[in-house]
């Protein structure tokens, strides 16, 4: 029976796959390795889950001659006939490993992949679990089109390299997964901070930045009037309103306030980039009007008026970083900037305006914002000016 020499590839994976930048270079190694020691190796891919608000995994697939790709599986494959009848599913829930010998006449087609495996030419396939410390399970998958199939030798040589792989998989899901929830719950640049050891309670710095802060207006009134169910969809989907524009034009999401959303558009330490924050700040603010506006519309038969929101812009410099107290600690910003978005923000609802903007930035904004003039705010000495988009008045 043929042996085939591993060694270097348990050797590598035991050393961290230190040489690996991404996870997909990972599994490009080792089948590189595989076929250099003379496995037939035509397909093997790993599935591995994953900590997310959106996806429930990742799978990396290496092709003979194509490389690595990756795709992410979402929530919803969870209800679909393609997960349920999957090997991935099997192996899953009872941590066996499973073969199928293609190229046999009566071998069973019991998943939804192996037809379509065997009408590309494979003739043996082998599903067998990646084991985390914790208990979970995730899979990789092997299969070749050579006649006969796998040898017993290289299903050993295979099997060898599971535990080792698993350690290496369990610390870069770990690591990716600790970035999956910083981004998630504060937001990728402050996660970044929090990633490079700020974490010390008063750890801040002072940036520039174009100021958001938005607020619902009337939801007491939902909240009392709304069942818990509906009242967090009609917020979940009132903030789908905002994050996206935001996100997409290069700001962060800070917090979010019952009804109320903080965000930054930060601008660089030599400021010149204020002129493009702010205007990425507007555009997303009137994508942002348009969107609740709409959404407005489809739930006004459920609310009984309206969907109503403020929003203000202002540009200034922020204290950015660790507040809290105890071992709870908030990455956030706070400062008299942010004050004053948040006085701009209730004079939006008196004014009947859904987008007002401080003198500060709207001196950085080319054009799209008339004055309306300037109002005294508690805890302001002097009165402030305003500005309104041009294309909207007072709303009713």
């Amino acid at each position: 029976m043929a042996t085939y020499d591993i060694e270097s590839v348990i050797d590598w994976l035991v050393d961290g796959a230190r040489s690996a930048r991404e996870p997909e270079d990972v599994l490009l190694h080792i089948c590189e390795s595989f076929v250099t020691a003379g496995f037939p190796l035509w397909r093997v891919a790993v599935f591995v889950r994953t900590l997310h608000p959106d996806v429930m995994g990742r799978r990396f697939i290496w092709r003979e001659g194509e490389g690595v790709a990756v795709a992410a599986a979402s929530y919803d494959r969870l209800d679909t006939p393609e997960y349920r009848e999957s090997t991935f599913r099997y192996v899953c829930e009872t941590g066996k490993v499973l073969r199928r010998r293609l190229a046999d006449s009566d071998c069973p087609l019991d998943y939804e992949t192996l037809p379509e495996l065997r009408s590309e030419g494979a003739t043996d396939y082998v599903a067998m679990p990646i084991v985390f410390t914790d208990g979970v399970i995730h899979v990789a998958t092997w299969t070749t089109r050579a006649p006969g199939g796998f040898t017993e030798a290289q299903l050993d040589a295979m099997a060898s390299i599971m535990k080792p792989l698993a350690r290496v998989a369990e610390i870069r899901a770990l690591r990716r997964t600790g970035v999956n929830l910083l981004d998630t719950y504060v937001g990728h640049q402050a996660g970044e901070r929090i990633q490079a050891g700020r974490i010390r309670r008063g750890h801040t710095e002072a940036i520039h930045a174009a100021i958001w802060l938005s607020d619902m207006r009337g939801f007491t009134g939902l909240s009392n009037r709304l069942p818990p169910e509906t009242l967090i969809d009609l917020l979940n989907r009132y903030f789908d309103c905002q994050v996206p524009p935001i996100l997409e034009r290069g700001g962060e999401v800070l917090k979010f306030m019952g009804d109320g959303l903080l965000a930054i558009f930060p601008v660089d330490r030599d400021g010149g980039d204020t002129g493009v924050s702010c205007a990425r700040a507007l555009d997303a603010a009137r994508d942002a009007r348009a969107r609740v506006a709409a959404l407005g519309g489809e739930a006004q038969g459920m609310l009984g008026a309206q969907l109503r929101f403020g929003l203000a812009l202002h540009l200034g410099e922020v204290l950015y970083g660790n507040i809290g107290g105890g071992r709870r600690l908030d990455f956030t910003c706070i400062g008299p900037a942010v004050n004053l978005a948040a006085r701009i923000e209730k004079l939006a609802g008196q004014l009947g305006r859904v987008v007002l903007a401080s003198a500060s930035f709207a001196e950085n904004v080319a054009a799209g914002l008339v004055p309306l003039g300037a109002f005294d705010l508690p805890g302001f000495a002097s009165a402030q000016s305003v500005f309104g988009l041009a294309d909207e008045g007072a709303a009713v």
